[in-house]
């Protein structure tokens, strides 16, 4: 077991904002660190019921799409080994109206109860959509509050950071975790986004021709890049 020099349970708190975030983007990690025994809680601010995918064929509604995703993230969670999993309950593609202050004050209220030794999150202008900056701008904010701040990461999209200069960053500000040996969990739970990969036809080819789709890494930014350095291989 991945344990701390007290012998306590290391803890893993990533704060997003749809189900899918998790497996889409950093699945492989979540499957690596609670296969090594952290202790994972994820925050989905929304339900996802504004998702635009519907099933294939359409098989959802704006009224029976948010319990459908719940259902999927639920059983994503178990693929991957994530043991905690919380619902804001707002609105999806309405984060960003959410007051910040009270959505900050959220964040870190959980950051204070759960006390984790690593916290992800999107980065408030790379997150490519207006709830993922939204959340991931409250999440930095609770953990400059709460100095958590060292051991905060921006979980980032693909192969995009191995070129990090282009966001102006430079290799020192990424971590680059090695997941080849927990892809079959991370399509696992692909699959358990079903109303969402349906469409995908790659997610549903034999395992070896989709887990040939995966990359070996997952990628993360340092949100503190004065921090000490670290090993660049390992966010704990």
């Amino acid at each position: 077991m991945n344990t701390t020099s007290k012998g306590t349970v290391k803890k893993l708190l990533a704060v997003f904002a749809h189900p899918d975030d998790e497996s889409f983007i950093c699945g492989g990690t979540l499957a690596k660190y609670a296969s090594e025994g952290v202790d994972i809680t994820l925050v989905s601010a929304t339900r996802g019921d504004m998702g635009r995918r519907m099933g294939n064929p359409p098989y959802l509604n704006r009224e029976t799409m948010a319990a459908a995703r719940e259902i999927e993230l639920r059983d994503a969670c178990k693929c991957l080994g994530i043991q905690q999993l919380l619902f804001f309950d707002i609105r999806d593609k309405t984060v960003e109206f959410i007051d910040e202050e009270s959505l900050t004050s959220r964040v870190e209220a959980l950051i204070r109860d759960v006390n984790p030794d690593v916290v992800l999150t999107f980065h408030e202008t790379l997150g490519g959509h207006p709830d993922h900056c939204a959340i991931g701008k409250a999440a930095t904010a609770a953990c400059q509050r709460t100095g958590h701040l060292d051991s905060l990461y921006f979980i980032t999209f693909g192969n995009a950071m191995e070129r990090p200069e282009r966001f102006g960053y430079s290799h020192k500000d990424v971590m680059k975790i090695d997941v080849e040996a927990h892809l079959k969990a991370k399509l696992a739970a692909f699959r358990a986004h079903r109303c969402q990969t349906e469409i995908d036809e790659w997610v549903w080819l034999p395992d070896h021709e989709a887990l040939a789709k995966f990359g070996r890494y997952e990628y993360f930014l340092k949100a503190d890049r004065e921090s000490s350095a670290k090993k660049l291989d390992d966010l704990f």
